[in-house]
């Protein structure tokens, strides 16, 4: 693949006896949109603010655009864009202003500043609101000034925390097609908990947990791991129990699980898991056909990353 732009190796970071960050190996390369996912308190906003400069790792280390976040800091700074949660903004500047001072602080110098501007804050949708005082805008628009913020540079790495926080579903296409579009040019880790974002942005994923990596793949190759596979059996009543029908199909061979949920009305509706080696929809069909039940749907359903990412961060299976 192309140049490593991020190598971490056995990165740590301790604050006092709790491991934020525990013995993470990673690498990114240039032109990968990375999804870096887990629950609140896993580590990934640790880890991004080391690689950003932020905080100093206790141990490990971590070279971004082949300089180390340690020693290099300055070289490394000035290769990164980085967009926090909480987007810092100067609320008593104009979004022009707030860009120029920017601007000037990466050391952005003549006519290259006006035409970066004009071209940064038209591709983030902020060209009609430029004049306008950053404290006057709505969250979504003073998250695109941050995400321009983060791009003005012309960095080679973009890191991104939650960058479509606040937006609404139309902002959030554009941003999401903005980021795919950069990540074919440069290096992007996107930090979300939205997960059919990272779904439709990143080719590949971190799962994070603990302070420790649980995951490294595509979100196809994570699903495939998953170690059951689940089935939706909608059966008309017709004056047969939920609870009969679901003994019955919970003694299948190959069934490891059958959990009657929510569904239409004047039928029961049943969510079964079975061992990816077998596949049960000719037994689940049989079933019905040997006790006359009415059969009204019968379908196989893949793993959802919501699947993979709860079994891998708290050991429990999605009822949904």
């Amino acid at each position: 693949m192309a140049d490593v732009m991020i190598q971490v190796d056995n990165l740590s970071k301790h604050y006092g006896t709790n491991r934020a960050v525990d013995e993470v190996t990673f690498s990114v390369h240039k032109g990968e949109v990375l999804g870096f996912l887990g629950p609140n308190g896993a580590g990934k906003s640790t880890t991004m603010k080391v690689l950003t400069c932020f905080l100093a790792p206790t141990s490990g280390s971590a070279k971004v655009a082949g300089f180390d976040v340690f020693d290099q800091s300055l070289e490394v700074r000035q290769r990164v864009g980085y967009l926090p949660e909480d987007t810092p903004l100067y609320k008593d500047m104009t979004v022009l202003e707030h860009l120029n001072f920017a601007a000037n602080m990466h050391g952005m110098t003549g006519d290259r500043v006006q035409a970066r501007i004009k071209e940064i804050g038209g591709r983030c949708g902020l060209t009609e609101v430029a004049g306008k005082l950053v404290g006057e805008l709505s969250r979504g628009y003073r998250q695109r000034v941050g995400l321009a913020q983060a791009m003005l540079h012309d960095p080679d790495i973009l890191i991104l925390d939650e960058p479509t926080s606040g937006l609404d579903p139309n902002q959030i296409v554009e941003i999401r097609d903005l980021i795919k579009e950069v990540g074919k040019e440069k290096t992007v880790i996107l930090s979300t908990h939205i997960l059919p974002e990272v779904q439709a942005t990143c080719g590949r994923m971190l799962i994070i947990s603990g302070g420790k990596l649980v995951a490294d793949g595509t979100p196809d190759e994570l699903r495939a791991r998953e170690k059951a596979t689940r089935y939706r059996v909608v059966i008309a009543g017709n004056g047969v129990t939920a609870e009969a029908i679901k003994d019955k199909l919970a003694a299948l061979s190959g069934v490891v699980g059958c959990q009657k949920v929510e569904g239409e009305a004047a039928a029961h509706t049943f969510t079964i898991d079975g061992t990816t080696t077998s596949d049960l929809r000719k037994p689940l069909y049989q079933a019905a056909v040997d006790n006359k039940w009415p059969l009204l749907e019968l379908t196989r359903q893949a793993a959802s990353l919501e699947d993979v990412f709860r079994n891998l961060t708290t050991g429990e299976e999605s009822k949904s």
